[in-house]
């Protein structure tokens, strides 16, 4: 990705930008790169809410994260505040009515970071899933070293299905080329030099499913339980997209009942408020986890796939630039 560059003429007048949800490791990013653009950071760890919009006057333009959902309340206190601007640090927007933000005079932005990122994350997901990794591992913690049934299998053996083939599905499919396996394809737009195909042919012929498609009211369920019964028997299930894309409770009776061979999933339907919190101490509610868990065929990772320097730099710097151009735009617009 190139580096941004901030409008030639905001080092004039510096812009503010409060920072919602901001976490230790993005406040560093923010407070080092803000100055280079002409851009003076109003940081806070505290998400986005109703409550504490007016901590945005003064600033058109608000960051916010993409584990909190900004509600209608919420937005209608940020407009009410001055706010005009609101850039996402994801490249999904699907916890913003965008409608209605509009609606009440605000311009939502989000952002394009590496997506080197989470498709190496992604082919790392097969390759555990493939090769039993998890069992492997904690059969190892407890010195049990028998082999028994760890026999994995290989990609190049196997039919990989990406489902969305934008910068991330594309990035996916570069990858798999380099393991020899034969790489389906299901996108509206035919993106990328592999096989393109309908998603049900996809889901029949494919070993591994591996979903990257943006979440909306069309793609809520796309892998619902009668698209999971099309799957060929002792297939994997990959997402690193949005855990609302696969219905959960479908993906885990085929697992439970043997039907498939295993899931790796870096999103899950209902995370919010248990990814990213410490609950070693603290009751899981959310039951289907639990059961997830337990299951030896099964790894869970905490939404982390994007999480690494490369892409939350990319994250801040186009952050910033974002509020920035669009500050110029209304400057000479």
């Amino acid at each position: 990705m190139t580096r941004s560059e901030p409008p030639p003429d905001t080092a004039r007048q510096p812009t503010g930008i409060t920072v919602y949800g901001c976490e230790r490791d993005e406040a560093v990013l923010f407070r080092e790169m803000a100055p280079r653009f002409g851009a003076v950071p109003t940081i806070t760890a505290a998400a986005v809410s109703e409550a504490n919009a007016e901590l945005a006057r003064g600033n058109r333009c608000v960051s916010v994260d993409h584990r909190t959902r900004v509600t209608k309340p919420t937005l209608l206190a940020l407009g009410q505040a001055g706010v005009a601007y609101v850039s996402t640090r994801s490249i999904g927007y699907d916890h913003i009515d965008v409608a209605y933000a509009e609606s009440v005079g605000i311009t939502v932005g989000n952002v394009a970071y590496s997506p080197d990122s989470v498709a190496d994350y992604t082919v790392m997901l097969m390759l555990m899933a493939v090769r039993n990794a998890k069992s492997l591992v904690r059969r190892t913690d407890v010195h049990d070293y028998r082999l028994d049934d760890a026999r994995g299998r290989e990609l190049r053996d196997l039919t990989v299905g990406v489902v969305g083939t934008g910068r991330i599905g594309a990035a996916v499919v570069a990858r798999l080329r380099g393991f020899g396996c034969r790489v389906l394809a299901h996108d509206n737009r035919q993106k990328t030099a592999a096989d393109h195909v309908g998603l049900d042919e996809l889901l029949r012929l494919s070993d591994i499913v591996t979903l990257h498609t943006p979440l909306s009211a069309d793609t809520h369920h796309l892998l619902n339980r009668r698209r999971i019964g099309l799957m060929r028997p002792g297939a994997f299930v990959i997402n690193t997209g949005r855990g609302p894309l696969l219905d959960t409770e479908a993906l885990v009776s085929a697992l439970e009942s043997g039907r498939l061979g295993g899931a790796a999933l870096d999103v899950l339907e209902g995370e919010e408020g248990i990814f990213y919190a410490d609950h070693r101490n603290k009751p899981i509610e959310n039951k289907t986890l639990l059961r997830l868990q337990e299951l030896p065929n099964v790894l869970v990772s905490p939404h982390t796939a994007y999480y690494t320097d490369h892409a939350l730099s990319d994250i801040v710097e186009q952050s910033i630039a974002n509020c920035l151009t669009f500050e110029s735009g209304n400057r000479h617009g």
